[in-house]
């Protein structure tokens, strides 16, 4: 068969996303990413990624297996993220090397992200680094071309990838949810989606993170409402005010600074992965808080800033901090600890815009940490949020553009890939294909 593809890793399990398509004798592997759970128990570093060996990541199993691939891998012609989570894009420094002559092809926003982890690890990678625009195209080689369909998710610049090939067109929607009201950049790009359906799709590799829900995924619009009946509907004066949420979703944080300078507050944010992400964001003009909020990164400089805050007022400041899931060195876990001069009192808030990232570290080190904040009578408001996923009702909205002619659960175990099966084939699409990691199948 003129095409092969080999799901590589994202398919037995959530997380480390990683697949390769072999189109006669030229393979192009979509997202290199890390295996979240995996990687944070073996670096204990919850808030960054943190300079490791491919082989000692591997051996823990918080990289993808490339030796999956082995016979493949004079083949590689290009490494493509599809966008800048460290699930889909965070095992590049580590990885990418196996494959030195395959260029590395991402969004702007995604390449400064990446830029910003080899720069402060210290990580060299012989791949050529190349930036190409949303609702663009790469020739890759004379049979190849690479497109970038604009897509939305909780942080900047996702693509939905579209590899054009001689047998028809492989789509990749892993990290998606069709929101036409966005709080930050463009509505996803609906129109060119429909002509590619009608140029015909052989292969839909489609997320099924969120196939149990029979939702359509509600706008980033609706988690502002929830931000704001949050932070300027209850009486705060005096009170400290911390939020925290995923450290790349941009948008969220657009209305964090937003209600922050309604609220008359000092705006700061606290944490490497913050100040890494937004940096990456401003680098681009995505967005500008440099006017509006102070971003500290490192430590010292984080509890010299808390020092000031705690001489002036805690009632003056808006702190926006990691440790959203709990991290035990994150900023807001190093509060609850009492490990700084921060002192949480009575009637302080805390809100946690995120929702719990369901693996069993998460769910034990959030719940460690809201005991923490609990037993100092901290005024706590949790899952001030909406996802960044797509739920069945996108599922089906994106099928009926697209009209594949064969669907590939990605993104989570059986158990969700199972559902999404189920449901394409009541829309009347037949060839699902659930996957292993490491296996391959023709089409």
């Amino acid at each position: 068969m003129p095409i092969e593809v080999c799901t590589i890793s994202g398919f037995s399990k959530t997380g480390g996303n990683s697949i390769a398509f072999k189109i006669d004798e030229e393979v192009v592997i979509l997202d290199m990413g890390l295996s979240m759970e995996n990687y944070i128990r073996y670096t204990e570093d919850r808030e960054d990624v943190t300079a490791k060996n491919y082989r000692d990541l591997l051996h823990v199993g918080a990289v993808p297996d490339y030796s999956y691939i082995e016979d493949w891998k004079n083949k590689v012609i290009a490494i493509i993220p599809s966008h800048a989570h460290l699930d889909h894009l965070g095992a590049i420094p580590f990885a990418a090397g196996i494959f030195p002559k395959a260029p590395v092809i991402c969004t702007p926003y995604s390449l400064e992200v990446l830029k910003s982890i080899l720069a402060d690890d210290h990580i060299i990678i012989p791949n050529k680094l190349v930036s190409l625009n949303l609702n663009s195209s790469y020739k890759l080689s004379k049979k190849i071309t690479v497109e970038f369909v604009y897509i939305t998710h909780s942080l900047p610049h996702t693509a939905m990838i579209v590899l054009h090939t001689p047998y028809g067109k492989i789509v990749y929607a892993n990290d998606y949810k069709i929101d036409l009201q966005p709080t930050l950049g463009q509505k996803p790009n609906l129109e060119r989606l429909k002509e590619i359906g009608k140029e015909g799709v052989i292969l839909l590799v489609m997320e099924c993170l969120y196939a149990q829900a029979h939702i359509k995924t509600p706008s980033e619009g609706v988690a502002k409402q929830l931000l704001k009946d949050v932070m300027l509907g209850v009486n705060s004066e005096g009170k400290a005010m911390i939020v925290t949420t995923f450290s790349s979703h941009m948008a969220r944080l657009k209305s964090i600074v937003e209600l922050g300078k309604k609220l008359n507050r000092k705006i700061v944010f606290l944490g490497r992965s913050l100040s890494k992400y937004v940096k990456a964001a401003e680098n681009i003009n995505i967005i500008n808080f440099e006017q509006e909020a102070r971003l500290v990164g490192f430590r010292d400089k984080v509890e010299k800033t808390l020092k000031g805050i705690m001489k002036e007022g805690k009632g003056k400041y808006l702190i926006v901090c990691t440790g959203h899931q709990g991290e035990p060195h994150s900023v807001l876990s190093r509060l609850a600890q009492g490990e700084t001069s921060f002192r949480f009192e009575s009637g302080d808030i805390v809100i946690f815009s995120c929702s719990v990232i369901p693996v069993e570290l998460n769910r034990e080190n959030r719940a460690r940490l809201e005991q923490q904040l609990k037993s100092k009578n901290v005024r706590l408001f949790t899952d001030v949020h909406v996802s960044g996923h797509a739920a069945r009702e996108d599922y089906r909205d994106l099928l009926d553009l697209l009209k594949p002619e064969q669907i590939i659960p990605s993104h989570a175990g059986h158990d969700k890939a199972q559902l999404l099966k189920e449901y394409a084939q009541d829309l009347g699409y037949r060839k699902v294909q659930i996957m292993d990691d490491g296996k391959r199948i023709s089409i």
